[in-house]
C-alpha cells in the first residue's frame, strides 16, 4: 500500500517562499498568478496493511513527525493498489 502525505503552511501563516516565486513570476510577466503556496510531497510505502490501519498510522506520523502542526496542515491519500 502507498501513501502520499502532503503538508503545508496554514492559511494564516505567512508564506515567505510562495511569495518569492509569486514575485519572480510576476517579473517574468505570469502577472495573473495570485497567490502562492509551498508545500511538500512525501510519499510513502507502507507494505501490506489494512486501510484502517494505513489510516491510524499516516495521522500518528504526520501528528508526530511529518508536519509540524502547530504552523502546518496536513492531508493524505492512500493508493491501495
Amino acid at each position: 500500500m502507498k501513501a502520499r502525505v502532503y503538508v503545508t503552511l496554514r492559511k494564516s501563516i505567512a508564506d515567505p517562499q510562495g511569495n518569492a516565486i509569486k514575485n519572480a513570476l510576476g517579473k517574468l510577466g505570469y502577472t495573473n498568478v495570485e497567490e502562492v503556496r509551498i508545500g511538500k510531497l512525501i510519499e510513502l510505502d507502507l507494505g501490506d496493511i489494512t486501510g484502517d490501519e494505513a489510516d491510524r498510522q499516516l495521522v500518528k506520523m504526520c501528528e508526530g513527525l511529518l508536519a509540524n502542526t502547530v504552523i502546518e496542515e496536513f492531508e493524505y491519500e492512500i493508493d491501495q493498489r
